[in-house]
């Protein structure tokens, strides 16, 4: 309609400039035209609308019925969202107890791997094969959860071991040396227990170190039996090895072991005057043992021969017979002797002289038990200065250098029982030597003692009637 009325404003405008070429009826036919034009174009936009419009009628429908439909399909996924949401409480409560499992059979299996583990480092057999102990290592990482084929592996290197520890084997390997260098050798390896080794030079025990995953050379090479059997074995010339039980621990022990000339020097000045008196406690202890089975040898055959002489009434034959025993030295033969040259005198006169005899060769008898027993009981009084000596060495570097190092303090305390072990070492067997000398000392005394009232016997019966014509020259003087 606004385009008609334009049409016409428009051709009243132009009317005055076409008023000479046309008339009225031209311009209001030219208006009806562009009516009729207008006219056609509003009715194809108003065919185009309600196209337009059904068009949207339809889509309007069509979403309508799309809404409904994905209201029911939201319904749906509501109700398995709901449905699923329970499922997944179950699956949670039912993880949860499953969780609890799969962390103790988690645990039980890093403890068997961490137990593992350990095993294979202090393994001997891993000097052998250095990377075992990293194939469980792993199983320890944070966060890292064992499958079967990590427990089937542990299971492995486990029975591995064990097979391994029930075997004797020679390997060709490299061992660090007794110098300190590593060095080729034949490697024996009696299961878990004992390594040894065998190079060109020498033939000697392992112990094996778990820090640097390798066999390192004891200090010192065996000796005797325990060298001779080992060398032999390594040769196949016996069956026979030497085991150690503790795993090389009594080895190390043995090797360890301090010489009796190194457990002298740790004890000081002391010692020497200790070993002083054990060498003269020696000696005394050598001279008496030598001299006492001399003079007591025999005396009962020797107091026969007189007894059967003196029966006799072979006096000057009795006398002889003495005085070539008598240059032994014997004790009993110059009492006997003794006895023999106052045979004329009464029995109280001759038992006098007889136990005048005994007195004067008792000194002979017992000379040095006096001096064993004082030595006996010095030599723990040396052990004894020596002990207090060494404890105040210690102390003064407790002193100086406070507790923080013990090895600081081993050379007192090494001195104080060295010297207290070596006193005593000393005094016990100085005073058993002492005591049996002294029994033997006085069976010898008992000895002469009997062998005398013997004799003044022998006089008394074989020499009577020489005593009474004794008593009765004296009467009549």
């Amino acid at each position: 309609m606004r385009s008609l009325v334009f049409a016409l404003l428009t051709a009243v405008l132009l009317l005055p400039q076409f008023a000479d070429a046309q008339d009225l009826r031209e311009a209001y036919r030219k208006a009806e035209q562009m009516k009729a034009q207008e006219a056609e174009r509003a009715q194809a936009k108003e065919e185009a609308i309600k196209a337009d419009r059904e068009s949207f009628l339809a889509l309007v429908s069509g979403l309508e019925q799309r809404q409904e439909q994905m209201e029911k399909e939201l319904a749906d996924l509501e109700g398995q969202i709901e449905s699923q949401t329970a499922l997944r409480s179950d699956l949670q409560e039912q993880w949860s107890h499953k969780e609890l499992d799969f962390q103790e059979i988690s645990g039980n299996v890093r403890v068997a791997a961490r137990d593992l583990e350990t095993m294979l480092l202090e393994s001997p057999f891993t000097a052998f094969a250095p990377g075992r102990p990293d194939r469980v290592s792993r199983l320890l990482n944070e966060g890292y959860f064992p499958d079967i084929n990590d427990i089937a592996g542990m299971a492995a290197g486990l029975f591995a071991e064990i097979r391994q520890s029930g075997q004797v084997a020679i390997h060709n390997d490299e061992i660090v040396g007794r110098d300190g260098q590593r060095t080729p050798a034949r490697v024996l390896t009696l299961g878990k227990f004992t390594a040894a080794y065998q190079t060109p030079r020498e033939t000697g025990f392992l112990r094996y170190m778990p820090e640097g995953k390798e066999f390192v050379a004891l200090s010192t090479l065996p000796r005797g039996g325990f060298g001779r059997d080992l060398k032999n074995y390594f040769a196949g010339e016996t069956d026979a090895v030497p085991v150690d039980m503790s795993g090389g621990n009594a080895l190390a022990q043995i090797t360890q072991q301090t010489s009796f000339r190194d457990q002298l020097e740790a004890g000081g000045p002391i010692v020497w005057p200790i070993l002083g008196l054990a060498v003269i406690a020696l000696l005394i202890v050598i001279s008496r043992v030598i001299f006492l089975n001399r003079v007591h040898a025999n005396t009962d055959r020797f107091m026969g021969e007189v007894n059967r002489m003196v029966a006799a009434g072979d006096w000057r034959e009795a006398e002889d017979f003495v005085d070539r025993r008598g240059r032994s030295g014997s004790p009993v033969v110059a009492v006997i002797k003794a006895g023999l040259g106052v045979r004329d005198r009464d029995r109280e006169t001759v038992e006098n002289v007889l136990q005048e005899a005994i007195l004067h060769q008792l000194p002979r008898v017992e000379r040095g038990l006096s001096a064993l027993a004082v030595l006996g009981a010095v030599a723990p009084l040396l052990g004894l200065l020596g002990t207090v000596t060494g404890m105040i060495n210690t102390f003064r570097v407790i002193t100086l250098f406070g507790t923080g190092d013990p090895k600081l303090m081993s050379g007192g305390i090494s001195e104080a029982l060295v010297t207290t072990e070596l006193g005593l070492a000393v005094a016990i067997p100085i005073m058993l030597l002492h005591t049996y000398l002294s029994r033997r000392t006085d069976s010898i005394v008992g000895d002469m003692e009997g062998k005398a009232v013997q004799m003044a016997n022998l006089i008394q019966l074989n020499n009577q009637p020489a005593l009474q014509l004794a008593a009765r020259e004296a009467h009549g003087d």
